[in-house]
């Protein structure tokens, strides 16, 4: 859990520098982060996607889990209650803000292999890189949207800590197929937030948020019963 440590406190700190900042920022340069960083969010998106979707052995799995994600997400209405929860503590735009930062946290290939790594073969290499990275990116993050960044440390502290003890518990359920998988749904959803940020399209992103359990769940069905595609 070493590595999962380290990348959380890296947020935590990247959020206190980035929060100190914006108390020194026009609201002129606070826009043209908020650009930067819907840009950024979108390039991510994307190249996960490209990245990941030709290597893809289910190439229609990932208009299934959006599809039936979006439905689950949609009648728990996620967007709504996060966005609640999050404006009892804060006026501002940190909702959207801090949804971005979950997802571009979270997924990605550094922040899912990092865990199965460390469980695995105790090489903390890409928990350690992607450490650096979102201390980078919360600075820019709160420097945009707040201090209330910092939350989405305790976010993936569970996400990472949750990947890590499933692989030391299921060592043999962990493939190169299903990291892929979730890969493709989480580079969609990071997309959708970009296009968020930058006001292209309100997407009701955190509604979606359900399509990255399908992939392992159908996945796993598929190979207990050994279906073929």
């Amino acid at each position: 859990m070493f590595g999962t440590i380290f990348n959380t406190v890296m947020i935590i700190a990247g959020s206190i520098i980035g929060g100190i900042f914006k108390k020194g920022i026009k609201d002129e340069y606070q826009d043209i982060l908020m650009q930067a960083m819907g840009f950024a969010a979108m390039a991510l998106g994307i190249n996960a996607i490209t990245q990941h979707l030709p290597d893809s052995k289910y190439p229609i799995l990932f208009i299934v889990s959006l599809a039936l994600g979006g439905l689950i997400g949609q009648s728990i209405d996620l967007e709504l209650r996060f966005n609640k929860l999050v404006n009892k503590f804060s006026k501002s735009n940190l909702a959207e803000g801090l949804s971005t930062a979950i997802l571009l946290f979270c997924i990605g290939s550094l922040s899912i292999l990092g865990p199965v790594e460390a469980a695995l073969n105790e090489n903390y290499t890409y928990l350690l890189t992607n450490g650096m990275l979102d201390g980078i990116t919360s600075i820019v993050l709160a420097s945009t949207f707040g201090f209330g960044i910092a939350a989405a440390a305790i976010v993936l502290f569970a996400w990472q800590g949750s990947i890590y003890l499933f692989a030391k518990v299921m060592e043999s359920a962990i493939n190169t197929d299903l990291i892929n998988e979730i890969t493709i749904v989480g580079g969609i959803l990071i997309l959708s937030s970009g296009l968020s940020i930058l006001g292209i399209k309100k997407c009701k992103t955190l509604n979606l948020l359900p399509s990255l359990l399908i992939p392992p769940v159908v996945i796993f069905v598929i190979q207990a019963f050994g279906l073929h595609f």
